[in-house]
């Protein structure tokens, strides 16, 4: 489900106040910090990750290797910042716009 212009702009009104949930440390994305993230979309949706340090390239490859392992949409990235949504079908929590 791609998500449209305006949602993201919701969504990333939303993400404005959030704290990072999910901090990746040293060894960055692992399958357990994916099995984490996966939890933490399926109760909030809406979660900012909190990228370990390296270069740009690095950063992306975290960010991609985070999509593909919980099929999250990247809502927005500054810095080291990324914000991730995945719609929870069974109970959706948030009321995205047209």
């Amino acid at each position: 489900m791609a998500i449209s212009p305006s949602q993201r702009r919701y969504l990333r009104s939303l993400a404005h106040d959030l704290h990072p949930v999910i901090l990746l440390g040293a060894k960055g994305a692992t399958e357990a910090v994916v099995k984490e993230l996966d939890l933490a979309l399926s109760h909030h949706e809406l979660v900012k990750v909190k990228l370990s340090g390296g270069d740009k390239d690095e950063r992306e490859e975290q960010i991609q290797f985070l999509l593909d392992g919980t099929g999250a949409e990247n809502v927005q990235q500054i810095g080291h910042i990324v914000v991730l949504f995945r719609r929870n079908e069974d109970d959706p929590r948030l009321a995205l716009p047209r």
